[in-house]
């Protein structure tokens, strides 16, 4: 098989089979945003700043949060916690991996969004610290690495054991394809 497209010619089996990757932007969630944290490093350790706040909340974002409620969780490794909704009442969270790696998907289901069902994947690590703003109605779950993962996240309203704003979703809610393993 000859490809027009190929500059460097092929065993016809090879190029049959050929695909290239595309890289499209990343699709965008009302409210949803993402922001690199700087790690620095020393031979003796690193120092990172999470947030930093004052009377109105958290400073610097390109969002608004006023924080009511800071957590840490442990995922075990290959865990698949998913999917969470936070929807009794106004419930915003900004999460961070401290350790290990998260595979995170986010899902869009407030009626009144002009992005509903819009799903965004991303790969967070504490190798590389970045934060995401999930706001109430924004369906989220994970899957940890195969190391798992320290997920430390601050909520705009504080846990209520009596009566949890956690409602859930199915894991497979959205397709069990979203946690299948990147074979590619």
């Amino acid at each position: 098989m000859t490809r027009p497209d190929l500059h460097i010619p092929l065993d016809p089996d090879c190029a049959a089979a050929l695909t290239f990757e595309t890289y499209p932007a990343a699709p965008q969630i009302g409210g949803v945003w993402v922001h690199a944290l700087k790690k620095n490093r020393s031979e003796n350790g690193a120092f990172m700043e999470y947030l930093r706040l004052d009377g109105s909340g958290v400073q610097d974002l390109p969002g608004t949060l006023t924080p009511r409620q800071i957590s840490v969780s442990w995922a075990a490794a290959g865990r698949v916690n998913a999917f969470h909704i936070h929807v009794k009442a106004e419930q915003n969270e900004i999460w961070c991996v401290l350790s290990g790696q998260l595979v995170i998907w986010l899902v869009d289901c407030r009626a009144d969004s002009p992005t509903t069902g819009v799903q965004r994947k991303l790969v967070f690590s504490g190798e590389q610290p970045m934060l995401v703003h999930i706001p109430s109605g924004v369906a989220h779950g994970y899957q940890a690495g195969p190391e798992g993962a320290t997920l430390l996240y601050t909520m705009d309203a504080q846990f209520n054991l009596a009566d949890p704003n956690e409602g859930r979703l199915p894991w497979d809610h959205f397709g069990a394809g979203l946690w299948a393993e990147d074979m590619g």
